[in-house]
């Protein structure tokens, strides 16, 4: 069954790991998707793979802190698709790692407009044309971090993604009646480049596995049915919520 059968849907963050595999998943469940990150080449490879199985899908590439940009994703999805129905906004940068003191005010400031402006900035287009079709799933990538469990020297990271949290709140708020919903997710360690950007010796990613009672990180396809039940009607009564997708590691203190 397609779960997502004739309804159109924004993945941004789409050239690789978790929004690389949702974008697949939204199109074999029956939605016309449209594709955005920065990396044109790797959108072209996703939509060549998308239609290859039966799927439709468009990419458009650009920055996700230009207004414009989160505007022409919203245009093409109704210009090309008839409107808007899901959009899965699943941009993120870890920022500068390390002590708080060593933390420049630009760097700062990069990774806040990349991890929260940008969502923002979406959500400002994507509500009202999601209002224009009687309703929608605004779904946002937040994190654990800096929400039920902190780490040294990812200041930028943890208070840039965890806002992230306030804004899918306020916006299940403002815009239930008109049956718009907001929600977060909240991975725990997923395989996938940023992972092991951020964990780039045994060490540390043995480090990292032991955190989790099972042992294991996470496959970007698991979280895509994660993303997948908020994106449909599965979840219909569920707006303003964190769901943590985290493995058990937020609760693990073995």
């Amino acid at each position: 069954m397609n779960v997502l059968l004739n309804k159109v849907a924004i993945v941004v963050g789409a050239s690789s790991g978790i929004g690389y595999a949702t974008a697949k998943l939204f199109a074999a469940e029956g939605a016309s998707v449209v594709v955005a990150a920065r990396r044109q080449a790797e959108l072209d490879g996703l939509v060549d793979e998308i239609t290859q199985s039966g799927g439709t899908a468009i990419a458009h590439a650009g920055d996700v802190r230009d207004e414009s940009f989160a505007k022409a994703l919203v245009d093409l999805a109704c210009e090309r698709f008839g409107g808007l129905d899901i959009a899965f906004n699943n941009v993120g940068t870890l920022g500068p790692m390390g002590p708080t003191p060593d933390v420049s005010l630009a760097d700062w400031t990069k990774a806040v407009e990349t991890n929260l402006t940008s969502a923002f900035l979406a959500a400002k287009y994507q509500a009202p044309a999601m209002v224009a079709r009687g309703g929608g799933s605004l779904i946002f990538t937040s994190t654990f971090v800096g929400h039920t469990v902190a780490f040294p020297g990812m200041v930028t990271y943890a208070a840039s993604k965890s806002a992230l949290i306030g804004l899918a709140q306020a916006l299940a708020v403002e815009f239930a009646m008109q049956g718009v919903r907001a929600n977060a997710i909240l991975p725990g360690g997923t395989d996938t480049a940023m992972y092991r950007e951020m964990n780039d010796t045994k060490e540390a990613q043995d480090f990292v596995i032991s955190l989790y009672p099972g042992r294991r990180l996470a496959t970007p396809e698991e979280m895509a049915q994660s993303v997948l039940y908020l994106a449909s009607d599965a979840s219909s009564f569920t707006t303003g919520s964190a769901m943590l997708v985290d493995g058990g590691v937020s609760v693990n203190r073995t």
